[in-house]
């Protein structure tokens, strides 16, 4: 199963990789004909998303090894770094994109065989839309950060495409070259969003926040469904390195439950969280209940409580 996890995320990376190779010398191409800022940007992004691919095809790489003597936990966090490697490179892209379209502003310009600049840019949101949408798909069926930071990135392009096919559609319609840049600047503040949503989600896994909270109540439900066998639970902890999560907690057993049963419930319960949330490593440690029965709803004959 992992490996074939690992085979699906390595050859949509690579599909990723060849698509925007494409869009490259689309974009380049129709830059060079029609002398329009916003496809020379959107050139520049998709540059910039080849580097971001590639960083993320290392990172899918690196993060399905197995533990060893000095990963006790994986490699699991590379997808993480991959992911804020992303995120950094679309800033750039935002940025770069904003600075040409500034330029154009204040320096003006022409934009030419405007028909052109619009099939090509059609032809590439096509394209790109596709593999964005396969991408996201598989990062999202394999929980990899890496392949969803290089998806979204992807999808950035899409939408600066866009962005850039209004705004040859306005100069087509109206003659104002002006319109051009403007919708420049629109597409890098898109871009820019992108950038800080992946940034987020990546640093989380690196700081180790907490899982998300319809994930952690996953977690309660499949402890409290056997309310009537436990003194109750606490210290429950969370957190989530690439694909794979890490959940311990303390376990209240009543005293007198001996420890091949506590152990049993151990067992129970963890392939149950397993079951219920995927590529999950549970611990718990087994506490005995501290007496407070007015507190707590297991029957226990007190007799046979150790003392």
């Amino acid at each position: 199963m992992v490996v074939a996890s690992k085979d699906s995320k390595e050859r949509v990376s690579r599909i990723s990789i060849i698509t925007i190779f494409l869009l490259i010398a689309m974009k380049i191409t129709a830059s060079i004909f029609t002398g329009s800022i916003g496809i020379r940007a959107d050139a520049v992004h998709s540059i910039i998303d080849l580097v971001g691919a590639v960083v993320g095809l290392i990172g899918i790489r690196i993060a399905v090894r197995p533990p060893d003597e000095n990963h006790a936990f994986g490699h699991g966090k590379a997808e993480n770094i991959a992911g804020v490697v992303i995120a950094g490179i679309i800033f750039i892209a935002a940025g770069t994109i904003a600075y040409e379209a500034i330029k154009r502003l204040i320096v003006g310009g022409t934009v030419e065989m405007v028909s052109l600049g619009i099939w090509v840019t059609a032809a590439a949101i096509v394209i790109n839309g596709l593999v964005s949408w396969y991408a996201l798909k598989v990062a999202r069926a394999t929980d990899s950060l890496a392949l969803e930071a290089t998806a979204r990135d992807l999808l950035a392009d899409v939408w600066s495409s866009c962005a850039v096919l209004v705004g040859l559609g306005l100069v087509w319609l109206t003659g104002l070259t002006v319109l051009d840049p403007i919708v420049a600047l629109l597409v890098s503040a898109l871009i820019a969003r992108t950038a800080y949503l992946t940034m987020k989600k990546s640093i989380g896994g690196l700081v180790d926040t907490r899982l998300p909270q319809e994930e952690e109540e996953l977690i309660r439900q499949a402890i409290l469904e056997h309310s009537e066998q436990l003194a109750g639970f606490h210290k429950l902890r969370t957190r989530k390195a690439g694909h794979q999560r890490y959940i311990d907690l303390h376990l209240l057993m009543p005293k007198n439950v001996s420890m091949v049963e506590a152990h049993q419930m151990c067992d129970h319960l963890e392939q149950d969280i397993e079951h219920r949330l995927k590529n999950t490593s549970v611990t718990i440690h087994v506490e005995p209940c501290d007496e407070d029965c007015d507190q707590c709803s297991v029957p226990c004959d007190s007799e046979k409580k150790i003392p």
